[in-house]
């Protein structure tokens, strides 16, 4: 899903969930009763029938408390449920400052009741029930907590959602909760209410700000690897639960994928900005490692072309991930032929002065990778105008050429530069590029705030190659897959099919010249291999996305929000797709593992021009 930049943006903290942007949404007032239970206050729909109005000792158990972060508080349940499985027992009371109650106390609240939608309304999210501005008085302390409810396979219904209600733009709001029907409806009904997983996989690694992904459905989409493959819009993967906790940060296991929490984990259901549901720990089993190791791919033949995508993830000359970077690309990925880097930034990183040029960037990690036992490739790239491709402030990313020249030959034509476009020409009856390196329509408003394909000219063994890499605009922006709207909307798609529209285009100019003409466009697409951003790339069978030639439970790239996905990819002419001699590999050295040098895992692809 998103670039690097945005899928940090959206773990940035664990108490994300309390983004100082709230909305407060209102409905029409229910009757109010004598007594008011916290079902009451939940109702059987997302927002609260009593949203707005004061509400009189509340009575329940602390269940969490929360004494960190800007979303302190506590959740209480009540002992007394009704028989309604919609209805939720658990709620959440805001204090603003740190709560002064314990777990295990009886107390009764008065306040507000309010619904809060972490990140803003904009964001499409649903909104957390809370008492707010909260009186509260301690009965007793001490008392047992109510027994958690197991969340498990068997309880998680294999439908994500309903449909929203078009009349309400799509809303899941005031829809009735079907919990035995629907997992979003199910973990809806348990909101505020404490819960227990049980001998959990981890399906996305531990992540700087202590969180991480479990299933409760070991079965569902399952990989080798023992992540969670999402293969389709229609195909959610309903029992991905993010976990976080409430006890001390040194505490929360370190993780990767393919381990478990064996025994319980167990405290309040929470939601919040950057994940949805969430299980806040009070308790969190012990972690039992799977052993993941990271993959190597085999070293190409002689007479096999090997052409890599990788993104390194914003490098620049102060990182330290240099060494790490050039033994994974001299290891792991066997030294390929050419490499197509993505996220090189600018010689001084984000420092904001106007400097493009990255030559530094490039040529220290020419240099480890030498240092690491590989050859000395040589490298093209254009510089970018300063602030124009979007990317981390100041850092001018851009894709970089790194080449083998012992074995593959740039084919160097002068003109090229940031706003200068490259055209296709014929040369002794085949297709070459008017510039190279040069870029794809710089000028287009595909690409505004955001990288300029850069098409390179390559000759291996006689034969020419041409490639264009990209990295397309990110997700940022997008719904979440828990979003009140359903189906989510994915504003970011726009300008990526933009993107890809003009990228088939220029393939397109090339077969025209010439129709066997070997074309490879590759990097970081930041969309699916089954997106209509790929479908628009294919068009016409211009191109093919060779991720689709592994199967489709090793279809993926990145690993977000429990979902193993797919954002980077390698797309070829026909010339290459219709043979037998090419193969694909995506190799898995940083998505799954907590300690990755980037969010991405590179791609490999080998054949015989």
């Amino acid at each position: 899903m998103p670039s690097k930049s945005s899928a940090r943006l959206a773990a940035l903290t664990v108490a994300a969930v309390c983004s100082t942007v709230a909305t407060m949404v209102v409905v029409p007032s229910a009757a109010h009763a004598d007594t008011v239970h916290i079902h009451d206050i939940q109702g059987t729909t997302r927002l609260s029938p009593l949203a707005g109005q004061k509400v009189t000792d509340v009575a329940g158990i602390v269940t969490g408390v929360r004494t960190y972060g800007s979303s302190r508080g506590f959740w209480i349940q009540d002992t007394a449920p009704d028989a309604d499985r919609a209805t939720s027992e658990g709620v959440f009371v805001f204090t603003s400052s740190k709560p002064t109650v314990a777990v295990g106390d009886s107390v009764t609240v008065t306040g507000t009741v309010s619904e809060f939608v972490p990140g803003g309304a904009s964001s499409g999210n649903q909104a957390v029930t809370e008492i707010v501005k909260p009186t509260v008085t301690v009965i007793s302390s001490g008392n047992a907590v109510p027994a958690p409810v197991v969340v498990d396979a068997r309880s998680v219904p294999a439908a994500y959602t309903p449909a929203g209600d078009a009349a309400a733009s799509g809303s899941v709001n005031a829809l009735t909760l079907r919990p035995k029907k629907y997992a979003l409806d199910y973990y809806e009904s348990l909101e505020g209410m404490n819960v227990q997983v049980k001998n959990a996989r981890v399906v996305t690694a531990t992540d700087p700000y202590t969180e991480l992904w479990v299933t409760v459905k070991p079965d569902e989409n399952d990989n080798r690897r023992g992540g969670t493959v999402y293969g389709a819009y229609t195909s959610q993967n309903t029992g991905r639960l993010q976990i976080q906790s409430l006890g001390a940060v040194a505490d929360f296991p370190t993780a990767n994928v393919g381990d478990s929490l064996k025994g319980a984990t167990t405290g309040p259901l929470d939601y919040n900005q950057f994940g949805g549901y969430t299980l806040v720990a009070n308790e969190i089993g012990t972690l039992k490692q799977g052993g993941l190791k990271r993959e190597t791919t085999r070293k190409q033949s002689r007479g096999e072309l090997a052409v890599a995508t990788y993104n390194v993830e914003n490098l620049d000359p102060s990182d330290a991930t240099f060494e790490e970077h050039a033994a994974a690309i001299v290891n792991n990925l066997q030294s390929p032929d050419i490499l197509s880097l993505e996220e090189i930034q600018d010689n001084n990183g984000a420092t904001k002065d106007g400097t493009v040029a990255a030559d530094q960037t490039v040529r220290k990690l020419i240099d480890a990778i030498v240092a690491a036992g590989g050859p000395a490739y040589d490298w093209r790239s254009i510089d970018p105008v300063d602030l124009a491709d979007g990317g981390e402030p100041g850092g001018n990313i851009r894709q970089v050429f790194l080449f083998n020249p012992a074995r593959v030959s740039f084919t160097d034509r002068p003109g090229g530069d940031a706003t200068t476009a490259t055209g296709v020409t014929k040369d002794h009856g085949k297709a070459a590029l008017t510039v190279s390196p040069g870029r794809i329509d710089p000028a287009n408003a595909a690409w505004t705030n955001s990288r300029k394909p850069l098409a390179g000219e390559f000759a291996f063994r006689g034969k020419t190659v041409i490639l264009i890499a990209n990295h397309f605009s990110s997700k940022g922006g997008d719904q979440g897959l828990h979003s009140q709207f359903q189906p989510p909307a994915r504003s970011s798609e726009t300008q990526r099919h933009l993107q890809a529209t003009a990228v088939n285009s220029f393939v397109k100019d090339i077969l025209k010249v010439q129709k066997n003409a070997d074309v490879i466009t590759l990097g970081d697409i930041n969309d699916f291999e089954f997106s209509d951003t790929t479908k628009l790339l294919e068009d016409d069978g211009a191109l093919w996305s060779a991720i689709k030639s592994l199967p489709k439970s090793e279809r993926y790239t990145y690993d977000y929000q429990g979902n193993s996905q797919v954002l980077d990819q390698i797309l070829v002419s026909p010339s290459i797709s219709r043979g037998c001699d090419f193969d694909y590999d995506s190799v898995h050295i940083n998505a799954e593992f907590n300690d990755q040098i980037s969010d991405h895992d590179p791609q490999v692809l080998r054949f015989k021009p």
